[in-house]
């Protein structure tokens, strides 16, 4: 693409916008971002022919993407557009820009130009897609996500996509199937099985719900959201102890989650545990007063004679 040049010597002191250009992007690929820019914009000063200063610009939106300076990087993709408007990477990487914004309709269109020029890109049609989705239109990111797809049958996370679509469509069997394919591609998609567990969840299927949870602990045994939806899907299908457990390993991880351990309270009392409940609730609410009033009813019922 237009960080494609030829080698600069590092011991070269740089005097050309190509040279400039080189050594930034020497320095971008050993992680010297502020070297990078620095080099990138000597070049610009030093001025050249329009492919030169095309590529100084995208390859500095690159580096200011890297320090997540996003506006500028959008600035820096939009002036190497109007240099050269042919490049369907310079609006793919603007569309990320745009999208990581949560700027929709930009995104969507610049994703839907990098589709134009170039029509067989699985990845620009799987971010226009999420951009869709951002924006609220599932039919159109399902279309978006399909046609990725079709373009990439090994697409796992497309594929993922997809099922998150879906999902929010309350198309919970699709979506366990978009969720299963992305899993048999990628057997480790920690996401895919998180995901197809709160499906299963909702279709109230206890067993296949923390059958995935499970799987996906085995591949992030750190990560107490994991833990947590466990805990609540066992609550649910009254697996007392095991919910226990659970959201006693959220505490573990995560020692100030109020609601881990009011939802422990709670399971704690109904375990007959009341002086651990009673212990969970004070520190709940100390954490959180908001929390209180949720479990104010429930409290009051396990008082009662």
């Amino acid at each position: 693409m237009l960080s494609i040049l030829a080698v600069q010597a590092a011991a070269q002191e740089p005097r050309t916008g190509e040279q400039f250009n080189n050594r930034g992007l020497q320095r971008q690929n050993q992680g010297d971002i502020d070297g990078a820019i620095a080099d990138f914009t000597a070049g610009l000063s030093r001025g050249g022919q329009p492919p030169l200063m095309a590529a100084l610009y995208y390859n500095r939106a690159n580096a200011l993407v890297a320090r997540n300076d996003w506006n500028a990087a959008i600035a820096d993709y939009s002036k190497a557009i109007g240099i050269q408007s042919g490049d369907p990477d310079i609006y793919f990487n603007r569309g990320v820009a745009y999208l990581t914004l949560a700027d929709y309709d930009h995104a969507i269109a610049d994703f839907s130009k990098a589709i134009e020029l170039q029509p067989s890109s699985a990845v620009a049609h799987n971010n226009r897609a999420n951009a869709r989705r951002g924006k609220g239109d599932l039919d159109g990111a399902i279309a978006d996500y399909s046609k990725a797809i079709e373009l990439n049958p090994k697409y796992a996370e497309a594929l993922y996509n997809r099922g998150a679509a879906r999902h929010l469509k309350n198309d919970l069997d699709n979506a366990i199937k978009d969720y299963s394919d992305a899993i048999a591609i990628n057997p480790e998609f920690t996401d895919a099985y998180v995901n197809r567990g709160l499906v299963q969840q909702a279709k109230r299927d206890w067993n296949a719900a923390v059958a995935d949870f499970t799987s996906a602990i085995k591949l992030k045994p750190d990560d107490w959201t994991i833990y947590y939806s466990r805990a609540a899907v066992r609550q649910e299908a009254k697996d007392l102890n095991n919910a226990l457990a659970d959201y006693s390993k959220v505490i573990e991880l995560e020692p100030t989650h109020a609601e881990a351990l009011a939802n422990r309270a709670v399971v704690e009392m109904l375990l007959g545990k009341k002086a651990d409940a009673t212990r969970d609730f004070d520190q709940a609410f100390k954490l959180n007063p908001d929390l209180k009033p949720q479990y104010k009813e429930f409290i009051e019922g396990q008082r009662r004679p």
